[in-house]
């Protein structure tokens, strides 16, 4: 496809609404893989997941769009490790998670790697990257497992039988630089990501299409671990986007309605150096336009700049450096909510694209998928990242704090380069930073008429009985509400023994018997935006969103927020599984993914051992399930804990944590 055309193309499909090209006739496959178990997508979810099917013996393929894998440790670039003092102190992770820390720890040659003040663990990238590969490689041997990894590989098309119930075979494209082309990672992600979806070559790159199929067995399982939810939309499943309408479920929502295009905002990454001397520095062109933007958000950060430096330090040249102190040389990760932060919320601008903008685009249409990205949005995230350096190092305003001039920082560096922090030419993390992704609706279940979802309420240690309820809440809601949230006083609620008031409120996570890991991180929001872009003078984040924000209690993950309402042998890990917006703020960190992935892959391959499908182990519920509890004694055995310790209905006293 000559250039010219392409850029034409690329445009058209960055821009939601319009008719998508004609797709082209689709290219002979050049490769067909058998797999017992097909891991879409490469991030920390989807590693995890093969790293426990491997140790199982399992003969696995891994996909993953870019060249690393890890996700938000590697590729997006955000390599410094949010946990929980509680569960941090007391040690309570995933065998493969602890093991992955304490190796960041051993390379580094210190307790507290990076020295930075958001985590214990900050770390490069590649690190991580490095140390995920070493550890899926040692478990293939010790599974006497059989790994197949595809970098740079995006799912095109997949099949199913007559039926719609089981995937039987799916079509990616994995691509590599063309004769004469310049190596990956040269350009960003908006300028590659439709050529990676096209199976034509291009002036940039050559392409490969395989077919991904279960063995001669006809048994295969796969395993949605996109940072987006690729296979969802693909298979036209039950998802939601966005803001889900406020109820007794979801009290804090910010909407009575759903509102599908205002997600948590993504971040483009990027590392930056201390140096003794001031660089040449040089406004993007496009500067003007992002400038009114940014802000330190907080007086603290703009009186004491270093903060935000260390805040994710990932480099220290002095072990043991103070939070305040920044040394020549050290280095720096930024993801900043005033700054890299960026959060598209209205239907002009959406990141992850809508069942309906999907249809209009023509993505849903056999051989149309492109990813499910508004390019434009992505290109809009990757200047507001590049302006954002330029703003630290010599902006002179703040969005936020007018009343406290902005002073110059113009020594730091801005590290570009294919051997730079982030593995790029242009400085940006390979893939942003997805905080929120297309969540899967799970199947009917006990007490879920409209398919299994993780609320807010299951999770949450909001006071619920705060006037801000019962004055938003419809009545009917609000009594809902306090019913479900009275634990073993919910009978006394039901039948009026005790004033709505009065109701003491239970203080633990809801307990799930089909819970097959564990999490705990706050409720944490990076709004998106009221007006489109998000950058125009004067935005504002859209208004109540922070209302959902908070501590929560320790946390299950329940087997039914995995499983969707058909395709059998489909699992759903990462930030996909069945969640709220709200609870989505809280199930997306590092040590939930971990988690998530062990048992996908953990519970992939007992159904394989088994010959069942990952449904039958829960479709009996709250009735007991011995094969459940097989699958559960297995990870807990394999020291991937399925519930924190002394989680029960009786225990209360979360306090601590």
């Amino acid at each position: 496809m000559k250039r010219s055309l392409w850029v034409m193309v690329t445009a058209i499909w960055g821009i939601g609404g319009l008719s998508s090209p004609v797709a082209a006739a689709p290219r002979p496959i050049d490769r067909t893989v058998n797999c017992e178990i097909l891991v879409v997508g490469g991030g920390l979810a989807g590693v995890a997941a093969s790293y426990e099917a491997l140790l199982a013996g399992r003969q696995v393929c891994m996909t993953e769009l870019t060249d690393w894998w890890g996700g938000q440790i590697s590729s997006q670039g955000t390599s410094a490790l949010d946990e929980t003092v509680g569960q941090r102190s007391r040690g309570i992770f995933p065998r493969g998670y602890a093991q992955f820390r304490q190796r960041l720890i051993e390379v580094s040659g210190r307790d507290r790697p990076g020295d930075c003040w958001v985590s214990l663990v900050c770390f490069l990238p590649q690190q991580g990257h490095t140390i995920l590969l070493d550890m899926l490689k040692e478990a293939e041997s010790k599974g006497k497992g059989k790994l197949h990894l595809f970098p740079n590989t995006v799912v095109k098309s997949l099949e199913t039988d007559p039926n719609g119930q089981l995937l039987t075979s799916i079509r990616a494209i994995q691509h590599q630089p063309a004769p004469g082309a310049p190596p990956l990672n040269t350009y960003p992600l908006s300028q590659t990501l439709a050529d990676s979806y096209t199976e034509q070559d291009s002036d940039r790159f050559t392409k490969t299409i395989l077919q991904f199929q279960p063995p001669v067995t006809g048994q295969w399982v796969v395993v949605e671990a996109t940072e987006t939810g690729e296979l969802l939309a693909l298979a036209d499943l039950p998802y939601r986007l966005g803001i889900d309408p406020r109820s007794h479920l979801e009290p804090s929502s910010s909407s009575e309605q759903a509102n599908p295009y205002c997600t948590q905002a993504s971040t483009y990454t990027f590392a930056m150096q201390a140096t003794a001397a001031p660089p040449v520095h040089q406004p993007p062109a496009f500067y003007s336009e992002y400038e009114p933007f940014y802000s330190f958000d907080k007086p603290r950060y703009a009186q004491t700049p270093n903060l935000v430096f260390s805040y994710r330090r990932i480099f220290s040249v002095k072990p043991g450096t103070a939070d305040e102190q920044v040394n020549v040389g050290d280095i720096s990760m930024q993801n900043w909510g005033g700054g890299n932060d960026y959060g598209p919320g209205t239907a002009a601008d959406n990141l992850i694209l809508t069942r309906d903008q999907l249809q209009a685009e023509g993505q849903l249409q056999p051989g149309g998928w492109q990813g499910g990205l508004r390019i434009a949005s992505l290109q809009g995230g990757e200047e507001l990242a590049q302006g954002y350096f330029y703003w630290l190092v010599a902006g002179t305003t703040d969005s936020k704090l007018a009343d406290q001039p902005k002073q110059p920082w113009p020594n730091l560096k801005y590290l570009k380069g294919l051997d730079s922090p982030m593995g790029t030419a242009h400085g940006l993390s390979k893939f942003p930073y997805m905080r929120e992704s297309r969540r899967l609706v799970g199947r009917y279940s006990y007490g879920y008429p409209q398919g299994f979802v993780i609320s807010e309420t299951d999770v949450s240690k909001q006071d619920f009985q705060l006037p801000y309820y019962r004055n938003t809440l419809s009545g009917t809601d609000y009594r809902n509400l306090i019913t479900r949230m009275a634990g073993l006083k919910t009978l006394d609620v039901i039948l009026d023994r005790v004033p709505l008031s009065e109701v003491e409120l239970r203080t633990r996570a809801r307990l799930y018997p089909d819970s097959v890991g564990i999490g705990h991180y706050p409720i944490d929001f990076h709004p998106c935006m009221q007006l489109s872009p998000p950058q125009a003078p004067g935005n504002q984040e859209r208004p109540g969103e922070r209302q959902g924000a908070t501590q929560t209690y320790p946390y299950q993950i329940p087997l039914r927020a995995m499983i969707p309402p058909r395709i059998n042998n489909l699992l759903v890990t990462g930030k996909s599984i069945a969640t709220s917006h709200i609870s989505a703020a809280t199930y997306r960190v590092h040590g939930f993914e971990w988690s998530s992935g062990a048992a996908a892959g953990t519970t992939a391959a007992f159904v394989l051992e088994q010959e069942i499908f990952p449904h039958q182990l829960v479709e009996g519920l709250p009735r007991r399930s011995p094969q459940l509890e097989k699958l559960q004694a297995m990870l807990s055995r394999n020291q991937n804990p399925t519930a924190f310790p002394n989680m029960s209905i009786f225990n209360l006293n979360w306090k601590n944590w």
